[in-house]
């Protein structure tokens, strides 16, 4: 069961802290302003990061898990 998979559940945290950082960035792009001009590009180094984070243990779950890692 995916949910009993220590590697699965980081993977899902780590796409999560994507989407939380995503969505904070945007936000502040809508509303603009002083938080926009002063965080903007720190985020989008975030969530860069972050991404490839997520990204990396992804595959790693897709890889044990075709070997039959289960």
């Amino acid at each position: 069961m995916l949910l009993k998979d220590p590697l699965f559940l980081v993977a899902a945290f780590a796409s999560l802290a994507v989407l939380v950082i995503l969505m904070i960035g945007i936000g502040g792009f809508a509303k603009g302003g002083e938080f926009n001009r002063k965080h903007a590009n720190r985020l989008m180094r975030y969530r860069i990061i972050a991404q490839a984070i997520a990204v990396a243990l992804i595959v790693l779950f897709a890889y044990l898990h075709q070997r039959g890692g289960n």
